[in-house]
């Protein structure tokens, strides 16, 4: 596909969503890097193998919305099952009353239609 030819709107919305979710964790893991230099963390292990997980997945998360840009079709597996892993994230903070989950759940909830609606015929592979 050439750059004028537009993108499916699935493709832009997965796209949009991954860029967003790989950003916020990259942020997530640049706070836990700062409470690990000031000592705030109880278990410096744990948080060094969490920025290091959310380091990987906000990679990956990025790679996947390059490729969505793209008009790929290789990230729609991912896309799905990421998003359906944060559903019981989601989940766990309702019930802990915190009002993130809301957002949380809407875009887990975009993020899968997105990535089903993006068919397997769309665009190049890579």
């Amino acid at each position: 596909m050439n750059v004028s030819t537009p993108r499916p709107w699935p493709h832009m919305v997965a796209a949009v969503l991954s860029a967003a979710q790989g950003l916020l964790l990259l942020g997530f893991l640049a706070f836990y890097l700062y409470e690990l230099v000031l000592g705030e963390g109880d278990d410096p292990g744990r948080v060094v193998m969490s920025a290091v997980l959310m380091g990987v997945v906000g990679v990956a998360l990025l790679a996947a919305a390059r490729a969505w840009a793209r008009a790929a079709s290789w990230p729609r597996t991912p896309t799905i099952v990421w998003n359906l892993l944060l559903l019981p994230v989601a989940w766990s903070m309702w019930g802990g009353g915190f009002w993130g989950a809301i957002p949380l759940a809407s875009a887990a909830v975009v993020g899968v239609a997105a990535g089903l609606a993006a068919r397997e015929d769309h665009g190049p592979s890579a």
